[in-house]
């Protein structure tokens, strides 16, 4: 079909309708979410006990295929096949799993790059402060397809933390030492928490002062010396725990009877040791918020926390 001048009308009009469908792509592109944009990973492999619980908190369980030998929060992560420790996954065992997604915490033997040398999906994150967790949960959305999810619980995990800093601001700040490693059965080879752990941040915000605040690593060798003279009001001692499954009586009375050897210290006078076990502790996550609260019931247990 042609016009009055000849050409051929398609030809003329194809520019302009290909431009329209162009702008009509750009338009859908920038309105549709990111998830409709790119394939959601749906075989996802965990290299930490943080990162599962990451995972589940978003709701994510269903798409994991496999999570370390410490990863057993929550119950549904011990069925979970296993890959091996944080430190050393093993590769062999990853790649039968088929994953499209590997995350990873930020680590000191280059795991990215082995991951990535056999061409994995790999996703690395950072867990060592408070705002750490929120930024990997959030990156971790963002990488499933899920972001609204982990906006909706960095809100809440951000909403009991301001609520527990709102409780404790009016309190007097107790002196805190939290003992994460020690000598069995011993008041020897002490790790305690400095400022550069996550958490510090979570006993400043229970309404505590870390007596080891000074100390720029996160998890400084302390001497008995030194916490004598530092004097802690709140003593958390996890340090003789064989694993983080929660502590009996009698493991507690062994702990206090430890501290008990120092009489001076004011943790000892005030009953203020607690032996303690549970990866609320340790592990990075959304269950951080569970920590807070509990150092804040060891710190103000007249604020009924």
């Amino acid at each position: 079909m042609r016009n009055k001048h000849g050409g051929d009308i398609y030809r003329a009009a194809a520019p302009r309708v290909r431009e329209r469908l162009y702008l009509v792509l750009l338009l859908l592109s920038l309105l549709a979410p990111p998830a409709l944009l790119q394939a959601q990973p749906q075989r996802i492999v965990s290299t930490a006990p943080s990162i599962t619980e990451m995972l589940f908190a978003l709701g994510l369980g269903d798409r994991i295929v496999g999570v370390t030998t410490f990863c057993h929060f929550p119950e549904e992560a011990k069925s979970i096949a296993k890959v091996g420790t944080y430190i050393q996954p093993n590769l062999e065992v990853i790649l039968a799993l088929r994953p499209d997604l590997v995350v990873i915490q930020e680590n000191p033997v280059r795991l990215k790059e082995k991951f990535e040398a056999v061409r994995l999906n790999v996703l690395e994150l950072k867990h060592m402060s408070v705002s750490d967790v929120y930024s990997s949960i959030a990156q971790l959305g963002d990488a499933a397809g899920v972001p609204g999810r982990a906006t909706d619980l960095n809100a809440s995990i951000r909403s009991r933390l301001d609520a527990i800093r709102a409780k404790t601001a009016g309190l007097e700040r107790r002196r805190m030492m939290f003992i994460v490693g020690r000598s069995p059965d011993a008041i020897e080879g002490l790790i305690a928490v400095g400022s550069a752990s996550y958490l510090n941040e979570l006993i400043d915000a229970a309404g505590g002062g870390n007596v080891f605040l000074e100390s720029a690593a996160p998890y400084p060798k302390v001497s008995l010396e030194e916490v004598l003279a530092r004097n802690p009001e709140v003593i958390a001692d996890m340090g003789d725990m064989a694993d983080t499954a929660g502590v009996t009586e009698e493991q507690k009375q062994r702990v206090i009877r430890l501290w008990e050897r120092y009489p001076t210290l004011a943790a000892v006078r005030r009953n203020g040791v607690h032996a303690i076990a549970s990866d609320i502790y340790v592990v990075p996550g959304p269950r951080m918020i569970e920590a807070a609260e509990a150092f804040a019931r060891m710190l103000h247990p007249e604020a009924g926390f």
